[in-house]
């Protein structure tokens, strides 16, 4: 019976801001502002009221392991997710979110970018269907029948 392994990390940014500072910002005890510039700054990234100037990912700190069955692991990916991916059976769960054995990331996301480059995550069917959709609008008018949403997609 495989053994699972749920791993919780932090991941960490050093996130960088430039922030324009108002000119009475130079003399805290005369000024509109009481501060300094440097506490005029923090205090707009503190309130997300910024824009990015750069960032770098610095990495990732386990903070938690443990053996979960693969229920469990399911049952959590649900909750972490939410309503959105109700769809999703669990069988596509654990295809798309499992770190299975041999996985190699390198590997996968050479292969992810090929298909990006040779176009194929839309069969020719689906092609056409945009095709209609493109011409027609969004309004559904262009089906038939119900598809079977989802469940029916490979």
């Amino acid at each position: 019976m495989p053994k699972y392994v749920m791993v919780d990390t932090v991941s960490q940014f050093r996130m960088r801001y430039v922030v324009e500072v108002p000119d009475d910002v130079e003399s805290p005890s005369e000024g509109r502002y009481p501060c300094t510039p440097e506490e005029y700054a923090s205090d707009s990234v503190t309130c997300e009221d910024t824009r990015e100037f750069s960032q770098e990912h610095i990495g990732e700190t386990i903070v938690t392991t443990r053996e979960v069955s693969l229920e469990e692991a399911i049952a959590q990916w649900r909750k972490d997710n939410g309503a959105v991916f109700d769809s999703w059976s669990d069988e596509l769960i654990v295809k798309n979110s499992i770190t299975e054995i041999g996985f190699n990331r390198k590997e996968y996301e050479a292969e992810e970018e090929e298909r990006w480059r040779q176009k194929e995550w839309y069969s020719e069917e689906d092609e056409k269907r945009m095709d209609i959709i493109g011409q027609n609008g969004n309004d559904g008018l262009h089906y038939d029948e119900v598809d079977g949403g989802v469940e029916n997609f490979k």
